[in-house]
């Protein structure tokens, strides 16, 4: 999670899955990679932001997809950024400007969530959670 003064960095998709949706970058990672780098790069390939990797911050486990989500907390180095190449825009935002209907996927809102939480008491403790399947609602015809 990209922060420069006291601000997230956000992307908007533009690709697929969520497409036109905000996100955090993220993505997956490349061989011989570790997790901080992963994160490092796919901020810098999604927000041309170069950013610090701080502390491990959430963990989600999607095991219906065989897949775990990483989420570090991280500063931007000189405040800079601009739209990658899977961004169709990116922006600072301050914790009262988040898009809150616009976020591409629960994760997200779960991560920026814990964040404004966690500022209030200054702690930002690991979280690691699983998560379920979304529940398809029955068709309506």
């Amino acid at each position: 999670m990209p922060i420069w003064e006291g601000k997230v960095l956000l992307c908007k998709r533009d690709i697929e899955p969520r497409k036109g949706y905000w996100t955090l970058p993220a993505g997956f990672m490349e061989n011989g990679e570790t997790l901080q780098e992963g994160a490092a790069r796919e901020t810098w390939e999604e927000a041309c932001a170069t950013v610090a990797i701080d502390d491990l911050y959430t963990v989600f486990n999607l095991p219906h997809i065989n897949q775990v989500y990483v989420f570090f907390l991280g500063r931007i180095e000189d405040g800079k950024y601009g739209v990658g190449e899977e961004s169709s825009d990116a922006g600072l935002f301050s914790l009262d400007e988040i898009p809150w209907d616009e976020l591409a996927f629960p994760t997200i809102g779960r991560t920026l969530r814990f964040y404004i939480e966690d500022l209030k008491s200054g702690n930002f403790p690991v979280r690691c959670q699983d998560i379920a399947p979304l529940q398809r609602r029955p068709s309506e015809d």
